[in-house]
Order: structure tokens, then sequence, then C-alpha cells
């Protein structure tokens, strides 16, 4: 299974759907969001891309509540699965308890990417290039005996994304 992970797109939606189109042509299946989404148009975007997603409220995220009716948008932490992985989805670093198979968080505008004690804690970096000059994504492959994490990269004023992959055995 293919995941596509994204956070911290704040207010560029551009960003956001491009990231998006890239992964769908890495093959994800999924979409996850990890908040600070900001606006309506970057809820279209996870909309209409045509994957399965989910995401949470971020802590800049107050002007969207009155949508997560019309959009798969939670509060965190929110939990779920998919296929035979259990997951645990927020913005805030804030419930970074070991208690799924993968827990996903945004916020620190940081990729970070850690296995410890058979559980996989994981943070996309950022789309919005506000901390650094770089819009961040992750495609997460889950195989039966192992995780690979892709994070793939751009410098703004560049049109390829550059990767780095990291995988951990099950």
């Amino acid at each position: 299974m293919k995941i596509a992970i994204v956070s911290d797109s704040h207010f560029k939606v551009d960003y956001l759907k491009e990231a998006i189109e890239f992964l769908k042509k890495e093959n994800c299946e999924y979409l996850i969001h990890a908040g600070d989404i900001c606006t309506v148009d970057s809820l279209e975007v996870l909309k209409n891309s045509n994957l399965k997603y989910i995401a949470v409220f971020g802590n800049n995220d107050r002007d969207l509540f009155q949508f997560s009716q019309d959009y798969n948008i939670k509060k965190e932490p929110y939990y779920f699965k998919i296929e035979d992985k259990s997951f645990k989805l927020m913005h805030l670093p804030m419930h970074l308890t070991p208690d799924t198979d993968v827990i996903i968080f945004g916020h620190t505008h940081e990729f970070s990417c850690q296995y410890i004690n058979k559980k996989l804690f994981l943070n996309p970096g950022e789309i919005c290039a506000r901390e650094k000059e770089f819009v961040e994504c992750v495609k997460l492959e889950i195989n039966a005996n192992e995780y690979i994490i892709t994070r793939f990269f751009r410098k703004i004023d560049e049109d390829n994304f550059m990767k780095e992959e990291i995988k951990y055995e099950q």
C-alpha cells in the first residue's frame, strides 16, 4: 500500500495541488493531511484528488470547523485503520504515545522519521515552504515486512522533486 502524506500547506494551494499530483504519479492510493490546511480551496484539492483521504484540523484551521461535514477532516488525535495497519493522525505533536502502528503529525514544519519499538513516527515536513525554501511531501509504502519512507522535496524556484529514502524492517 502506498500513502501520500502532507502537512502544513497553509495558504499555498498551488504547492499542495502540485505535491498531490506528483504523489499520485508515484501510485499513492491514499492521502493524509496532518493539518494547517487553512483554506476551503485546499480542502477542495483534497476532495478532488480522487484519492481516499483523511485530514485533521491544525492550530490554524479554526475557520474550517464549519466544513467538517463536507470534507473528511477530523479533530485530533484521530485514530483509523488502512487495511491491517492502525494509524494515529494529529497536527500538534502532543499525543506521541506509541498506541498505533503509525503515528503521523505536523506543526513543526520539519521532516522527521523514527522507528521505535516497531512504531513508526512520521512528520512529512511542510508544503508551504515557510520555514525553508522547500516544498516537502512523503510517500509511505507499507509492505509485508518493511516500511519505505520516501521524502520528496523541491526548491520553490525549481521544477523537479529530489528524494531521500528510508527503510525500516517491520
